[in-house]
């Protein structure tokens, strides 16, 4: 059975088309079963195993890891439609087979009439409709830009034939799975409900699709042709660009087509740590993922983790001790370093670290006071994928709508998700309470400035060969996702796909509380940490980690996608040097 067709326009996507319809044909059934993939040359791992399947098949036609993973962006933008998107922006951290890096910061901008006070009302009453749900929250998408400039910069492939599998799969359509089906359900009985184009995109002639229905997606197959023709000037410029103005004006919005025009993606130097002998390359500010895990790891350097076993009380005491004091950082000092003095070489350095270390009591827990700073909503629905290719070159991206399904408005004709981004600036200048408000001054509207993010793409790397390229969405949870990752390899000597599938914690200052996943420790291990004055919260799941580990003795590639996703998969490639 078919789960989705594929046109060409291009001759080397000719070959990728029958590539990929042999792969699609070995599969029993339209779910995916989320199993470790081996592969000696290039890996996908997402949330989306059709879109890691469109990825490997340009790696499989001799593109590179960052040609695989626009092309798997793009595919996400239309099979995971909760966060895979053109209408969002996110984050790009490239490791080249030498050993260098760079990332590209797609982040959304405000626009150009946004300021600190747009949240607050004509009696200076803060809004969370307004900031959160309202076409006022919909930042500047990057997207696009973002890829775009990858291309120019790193790209070895054509640019259309990375765009064309998405059109293909948005104008004929694929066979939605029951977790997507499900989800878009639910989207459109709630709060889509209001936005005629949304409903129309995500239903039947206004029924509900179910399991094994195919999903066409005509407009945005449109959207992504004038992509593929023109780059993003296909998205900032010309058509595209007035469809959104007019949705802006419509619901009094203020992205203009002149805030569209002005956009550009921003290549930025890194940020990197060292822990244990292992080099972590992660993103810079406007993403505070970054700083916090290199912070995080810096301060718990200095203890013999794996003597305290995994997951036990002493391990989670440690690390809820090392996030409370990387969190409460990043709600002091981050924000986008373009507008904004960041001290990230203080606060990823050793010696800051062993200042924060100083009053970390092994047996007793430190207390978060409202009268510090307290965190923002910031919404788990975001999308992570890795990539890796037969030469080395390793691709970590973290994208988003902000919510699920973003702003929930689709652009009529336009056929595509807005984002809700705006949320994360903070509330307003001197709001910050115990009822979760910040009014921090680094994090507030300003005209095209980019909000703060917890998004954390980063790769692993020991003695200079390529170990992990790993990430995850869910929010400020992000942050401690990826952090957890990289020490279950390092310090409890996991594979990836162990590393991946291990329970979770998390802790982020405020609200003053450990909360783990309804599987991770036995009770004895909560009482233990409530003895030691911590506040434990049980249930839920935490991220959905897609990562690729690299075998240091054979380079093979171990795809692992994370089962806490219905639909993730990870798939390898073997390398036809068509382009090479």
């Amino acid at each position: 059975m078919h789960c989705f067709t594929l046109r060409s326009r291009h001759p080397v996507s000719v070959f990728t088309v029958a590539l990929l319809a042999f792969t699609i044909f070995s599969i029993p059934a339209c779910g995916q079963v989320q199993e470790t993939a081996l592969s000696d040359g290039g890996m996908v791992s997402s949330q989306q195993w059709i879109a890691s399947q469109v990825g490997a098949d340009v790696l499989a036609a001799g593109g590179n890891a960052v040609d695989a993973a626009i092309a798997t962006g793009f595919a996400l933008a239309v099979t995971h439609p909760t966060a895979g998107n053109i209408g969002g922006g996110g984050f790009m951290v490239v490791r080249f087979p030498n050993g260098q890096s760079t990332t590209i910061d797609f982040r959304e901008k405000a626009p150009l009439t946004a300021h600190p006070e747009m949240w607050l009302d004509e009696n200076g009453d803060y809004s969370f409709e307004v900031h959160h749900r309202s076409h006022r929250a919909v930042g500047v998408p990057g997207t696009v830009a973002g890829f775009d400039k990858a291309h120019r910069l790193y790209g070895s492939s054509d640019w259309g034939d990375l765009v064309e599998p998405a059109v293909g799969l948005a104008s004929d359509g694929f066979v939605l799975s029951e977790a997507l089906a499900g989800s878009m359900a639910r989207f459109v009985s709630g709060r889509a409900s209001q936005y005629e184009a949304t409903v129309a995109a995500f239903t039947n002639n206004g029924a509900s699709y179910v399991a094994g229905d195919t999903w066409r997606q005509p407009d945005l197959g449109r959207t992504l042709e004038r992509i593929r023709d023109d780059r993003s000037d296909g998205f900032y410029r010309g058509t595209t660009a007035r469809l959104i103005a007019a949705e802006m004006r419509r619901g009094n919005g203020l992205i203009t087509e002149e805030d569209l025009y002005r956009y550009e993606a921003r290549e930025r130097t890194p940020i990197t740590g060292t822990y244990r002998g292992y080099e972590v390359i992660s993103m810079p500010p406007p993403s505070s993922g970054g700083v916090a895990i290199v912070t995080a790891l810096n301060i718990l350097e200095e203890f013999d983790l794996s003597s305290m076993g995994h997951n036990s009380a002493q391990y989670l005491h440690h690390l809820a001790e090392a996030m409370r004091r990387a969190f409460r950082d990043r709600a002091t000092h981050l924000a986008d370093a373009d507008f904004v003095d960041v001290p990230t070489q203080h606060l990823t350095s050793k010696d800051y670290a062993a200042w924060l270390r100083r009053d970390l009591d092994p047996e007793r827990a430190s207390v978060s006071h409202p009268s510090d700073v307290d965190q923002p909503y910031e919404s788990p629905e975001t999308t992570h994928y890795s990539v890796v290719d037969a030469d080395g070159m390793a691709v970590s991206v973290t994208y988003t709508l902000e919510s699920g399904y973003g702003s929930g408005i689709v652009v009529p004709s336009g056929g595509f998700l807005l984002n809700n981004e705006m949320g994360d600036f903070n509330a307003g200048p001197g709001l910050t309470n115990t009822s979760g408000l910040i009014g921090t001054e680094p994090n507030l509207a300003r005209p095209q400035q980019r909000m703060l993010s917890s998004m954390s793409p980063s790769i692993v790397a020991h003695d200079g060969d390529l170990v992990a390229v790993v990430g995850s969405p869910g929010g400020r949870t992000i942050i401690n996702t990826t952090l957890q990752i990289i020490l279950n390899m390092v310090d409890f000597g996991m594979n990836i796909q162990e590393a991946v599938n291990a329970p979770r914690m998390h802790h982020q200052w405020l609200p003053d509380r450990i909360r783990l996943e309804g599987d991770a420790v036995v009770q004895d291990v909560v009482q233990a940490l409530e003895a030691l004055g911590h506040t434990v919260q049980m249930g839920g799941r935490q991220g959905s980690a897609n990562s690729i580990g690299v075998n240091p003795l054979s380079g093979e590639r171990m795809g692992a996608p994370d089962p806490r996703s219905a639909d993730s998969g990870a798939v390898g490639a073997s390398v036809s040097r068509v382009r090479r």
